[in-house]
């Protein structure tokens, strides 16, 4: 079997120009959009994640705001810029960019964000919202996976999804939204992690697997289900080189799945942009 790829880059470039075109309109009644991003310490990854997002933003017309505290920083120090951005009527979305550096309370950062300007969907209101299915902005990388599951007509309405990781940006929002009687989502849903007893076993079971923890090579082929879909959500970097959750062999069994890079990353900051771009269109 040959996996259909699950092209995340060609679709979020297809959701950029339409974001693109709602920019536009915005221009032309002489309003903006703006996103503000807060990056502290100097991880490799996370530093080139957030360049990537301004790059996005700059080409279709949002302003960019950017803020980079060394590792040394403090607490007050990042909330000091948090309060800024949400005074800024210039900024329309604001992003912390996680993990913070061990000894900052990362919550509190979290719910310091005016809720209005929360692109990452991670304030506790709007995480609220999405347990209650009520509207508000999503969390980027789950609303992604939906995206990108819908776009190539994954079937998951009624199915099966296992979720590997319980982290608060991926797999916690991700398994609510999953659950949810939305388009694309009501399915029965299992989160599981490495501590969980027959974890392969309950892999195997899903006939969506989404694998967020940042584990090179975790799901292997002996862990899926013939002709199921694998996202790896999760990555992470090793000698220069962007590793996936998800092991090669995988792609010899799997129906659909997630190329290592142009998957899920792409349509995060696409989501990113959209969210952005809403908050600016709800400002009069």
């Amino acid at each position: 079997m040959s996996a259909e790829l699950l092209d995340g880059a060609k679709l979020a470039g297809r959701m950029n120009m339409e974001s693109g075109d709602r920019v536009a309109r915005l221009l032309s009644s002489g309003r903006a959009a703006g996103l503000g991003t807060i990056l502290v310490g100097d991880d490799p990854s996370s530093a080139r994640y957030v360049a990537m997002k301004h790059t996005d933003c700059e080409s279709l017309g949002i302003s960019s705001f950017h803020e980079h505290l060394s590792s040394s920083a403090t607490q007050s120090d990042v909330e000091a810029i948090v309060d800024r951005m949400n005074a800024d009527p210039n900024i329309h979305g604001i992003l912390v960019q996680l993990p913070l550096p061990e000894g900052m309370n990362q919550e509190e950062v979290l719910q310091r964000i005016n809720p209005n300007k929360d692109v990452d969907g991670l304030h506790p209101l709007n995480l609220g919202k999405l347990v209650m299915g009520e509207p508000g902005p999503l969390p980027c990388t789950p609303a992604g996976i939906v995206e990108l599951l819908l776009a190539h007509r994954v079937p998951v309405e009624g199915q099966h999804v296992v979720i590997i990781g319980r982290g608060l940006t991926v797999g916690r929002p991700l398994a609510l939204l999953m659950a949810l009687p939305r388009r694309g989502c009501n399915a029965a849903v299992s989160v599981v992690h490495r501590g969980v007893e027959n974890f392969s076993q309950i892999v195997r079971s899903g006939d969506v697997v989404i694998s967020a923890a940042g584990s090179p090579g975790l799901v292997t082929a002996a862990m899926i289900k013939p002709g199921a879909a694998v996202v790896g959500a999760g990555t992470s970097f090793s000698e220069g080189r962007l590793l996936s959750d998800i092991a090669d062999d995988v792609e010899n069994l799997a129906g659909w799945i997630t190329p290592r890079i142009g998957g899920v990353g792409p349509m995060t900051r696409a989501m990113l942009v959209r969210n952005t771009v809403l908050a600016a269109e709800k400002v009069r």
